[in-house]
């Protein structure tokens, strides 16, 4: 699928703090570790020692991921006993990271491509 340059209407009408706003959104989604907790709640809600163990990373810097993640309306979270379980607020989220990741793979497999065709003429 190709994108095209067309102008978002959407985003011309946005005021100035509406795209400060836009730009904080994609700022919480620029950290790999927020990225492996979105992936690690795709299928299901998690607790904070799940994600932490899917994530390699220690409670303390999964909480604080979570904590922005939360900030931003891309997860909510639940109180169940002494356990907060977290699980995606906006599922829109995935199409947005989905088509990023088709992108990024495409762009991967070109550059590949060009590589091994410059490996294999010299």
């Amino acid at each position: 699928m190709l994108l095209t340059a067309e102008p978002c209407p959407l985003m011309e009408g946005l005021s100035d703090q509406a795209l400060i706003q836009v730009a904080q959104y994609f700022s919480a989604l620029a950290e790999p570790t927020r990225l492996r907790i979105l992936n690690c709640l795709r299928d299901r809600e998690h607790n904070v020692g799940e994600l932490a163990e899917h994530c390699v990373c220690s409670q303390a810097n999964v909480s604080r991921h979570l904590s922005t993640l939360a900030k931003h309306g891309l997860v909510a979270r639940e109180g169940r006993g002494t356990s907060v379980y977290y699980r995606i607020a906006d599922p829109s989220i995935y199409a947005l990271c989905d088509l990023v990741c088709g992108n990024v793979a495409r762009q991967l497999e070109t550059q590949a491509a060009v590589l091994t065709g410059r490996n294999s003429t010299s």
